[in-house]
């Protein structure tokens, strides 16, 4: 996996030693410039819809930058860069409309999934009234939907098979209540409300969590990765055709949707650059996570370590988490970690997910601990009692919360140099490290 001064992945782990031991140190210094509005977004995502109004914010960049004032719609930047001087109770309180193909209910939700629960149980605390529809949820029997509390969306689950999106089931739940009183605010998460459905609201905002031409790169980005004399996927071939009417096509109805909240900032250049949709519809919101979900913690680490069987001798520990798939970049860390292993004896690996690539992972022996799907809480554990936190994705599009999960609980991160990372998360040197998406 190659990187900035050198041939492999071990290379990552003797540069700028120094800088290493420094990002943990300072990571509360990044989590507070990136990741203060995780709480706070709610009351940003409403400004866009609901009001016109100037504010007088002071961005955390740098103290000798004046406060910046003006329409918010209009910003270009990531709104998580200022820090808002009124963050006390909501102006309006509001009803908010969702639309999300699934909504958590085991322990071991996925990205979108988190992000939206985090999202809209924050709206909720605050006191919006915010309904969710989606899919059914797995073992769920319920012919109504939950009663709502003061501090929890209520959810609306629409007929049909558990965890299979049909929107226009989901549409016909949202009617009825739009009906019996209108929604302020209505949100989609990605194309889980279709364009020609979402044309006719104008209090609309659609939250990007990947374009199809961002999808187009991580495949060429995938294939990248083939050996010399290893022949081309027949599925990439077939995807190459299929994808470029996809991304014609989004383009021509992106413009359906009012507004445009982009999770990164490279994904707002990409909606007002390539998709032309005019600036004051995009508005580029980070990914969040909890405030207090993560944090370092030195004791739960070492326990961790003890519980799942890392020897005390261990002289690093990375780690890695999420979907264990092709285009989470798993190919190129296993083949890096097999390299490296064998030239540093004390060199663990801890791997929390599952997917393919699990049973792969067990073929590098006992210096390799494979622990599937961990909870958020099992996942706090896990952060802690790693050195480095390592994202080898080969996915340019969204923003992966374990990388702000890792720098939340303290740990030094290294990861592929993408635009969405490169631009919102690992800005510098004092943040993390960088590499190719490559081995060699």
């Amino acid at each position: 996996m190659g990187n900035k001064d050198g041939t492999e992945l071990s290379m990552a782990f003797t540069n700028k030693p120094k800088k290493l031991r420094l990002i943990s140190f300072r990571s509360n210094f990044c989590t507070t410039l990136l990741f203060i509005l995780a709480f706070t977004l709610p009351l940003l995502f409403i400004i866009i819809l609901h009001v016109s109004m100037s504010s007088h914010c002071t961005p955390f960049a740098s103290n000798n930058v004046q406060p910046w004032s003006g329409d918010l719609r209009n910003a270009q930047f990531a709104w998580n860069r200022l820090h808002f001087l009124h963050v006390g109770s909501p102006p309006d309180l509001l009803k908010i409309a969702v639309f999300s193909r699934k909504w958590p209910t085991g322990t071991t939700p996925g990205g979108m999934e988190r992000h939206a629960y985090t999202l809209h149980t924050a709206l909720a605390s605050r006191g919006h009234r915010v309904h969710v529809f989606t899919s059914p949820m797995v073992n769920n029997n319920r012919d109504h939907p939950e009663a709502p509390t003061s501090s929890s969306p209520r959810i609306h689950c629409h007929e049909g098979e558990a965890g299979q999106w049909r929107y226009n089931k989901a549409w016909e739940l949202f009617d009825e209540e739009n009906r019996r009183e209108p929604f302020d605010v209505i949100h989609s998460e990605s194309v889980a409300l279709p364009h020609w459905l979402a044309r006719s609201l104008k209090n609309i905002a659609v939250s990007w969590h990947g374009t199809a031409l961002e999808s187009l790169q991580s495949s060429i980005y995938q294939d990248l990765t083939r050996k010399p004399n290893e022949p081309m996927s027949p599925a990439f071939n077939d995807s190459l055709y299929g994808v470029v009417p996809k991304v014609l096509n989004e383009i021509r109805f992106f413009h359906n949707y009012n507004h445009h909240v982009a999770i990164s900032d490279s994904c707002g250049e990409m909606l007002r650059d390539v998709y032309q949709i005019p600036g004051s519809r995009v508005h580029v919101i980070l990914n969040g996570v909890g405030e207090n979900g993560f944090r370092n913690d030195l004791s739960l680490g070492l326990e961790f370590r003890s519980k799942i069987g890392v020897p005390v001798n261990g002289s690093l520990v990375l780690g890695v988490a999420g979907r264990l798939v092709k285009d989470k970049g798993h190919p190129l860390l296993y083949e890096a970690f097999s390299k490296l292993i064998k030239k540093h004896p004390h060199v663990y690996l801890i791997v929390a997910g599952s997917g393919p690539w699990e049973n792969r992972y067990k073929e590098l022996g006992p210096r390799v601990q494979v622990l599937g799907s961990m909870s958020p809480s099992e996942l706090k554990a896990f952060y802690n009692a790693i050195d480095i936190f390592v994202n080898p994705t080969l996915r340019p599009q969204g923003l992966d919360l374990t990388l702000m999960e890792a720098m939340m609980s303290g740990k030094a991160v290294i990861a592929s140099r993408f635009p969405s990372i490169r631009g919102s998360i690992v800005v510098n040197d004092e943040f993390g490290f960088m590499f190719s998406p490559n081995v060699e």
